[in-house]
């Protein structure tokens, strides 16, 4: 794989495939069409990688301990969904900037999430979207991903609340 400058962002050969009006008009995307606190939520219907570009998948990365005082298997230590999923993308920026990529080279995301206890044990949606939105389609960073996200009745340490895997085209 070649490595490039983490400045230099995504190739054009890589094209991104937005939804059009009518998809999953009924589907389980519906909901993400918009954030609750309002703005769109960017993500894409699907991403074709032109032969012989390289791809990288990325083990799931996790987030960071916020709260070292906190118990090391709470959700205390690593905050709520909001705040594991945005600690979870800079985790995963690091990486990329380790192997010369940038988050504009992100093709796919793999997203677990478990259920909150402080909602009844379904996930925050709305705590992901709101990060995830600070990451992608933005005038910093302005690729978006195919994604996907399924909730999970739990990960390897109790207190965390957000796994994300990543596919990078290199």
């Amino acid at each position: 794989m070649n490595a490039r400058s983490p400045t230099r962002g995504a190739r054009d050969d890589v094209r991104r495939h937005g939804f059009d009006e009518g998809s999953h008009a009924q589907g389980p995307q519906a909901g993400d069409r918009l954030l609750g606190s309002g703005g769109t939520l960017p993500f894409l219907a699907g991403v074709t990688v032109p032969a012989g570009r390289d791809l990288l998948l990325l083990s799931g990365h996790t987030p960071p301990v916020i709260d070292a005082d906190a118990p090391a298997d709470s959700i205390a230590a690593f905050g709520d969904t909001y705040a594991q999923t945005d600690g979870a993308l800079r985790e995963l920026q690091r990486t990329l900037h380790r192997l010369g990529l940038t988050m504009g080279d992100l093709v796919q995301l793999r997203v677990y999430l478990v259920g909150d206890p402080a909602l009844g044990g379904r996930m925050d949606s709305e705590g992901f979207s709101r990060a995830y939105a600070r990451w992608f389609a933005t005038a910093e960073q302005p690729q978006t991903v195919a994604r996907t996200r399924v909730q999970v009745v739990g990960l390897v340490n109790p207190g965390w609340l957000v796994e994300i895997e990543a596919v990078a085209a290199a």
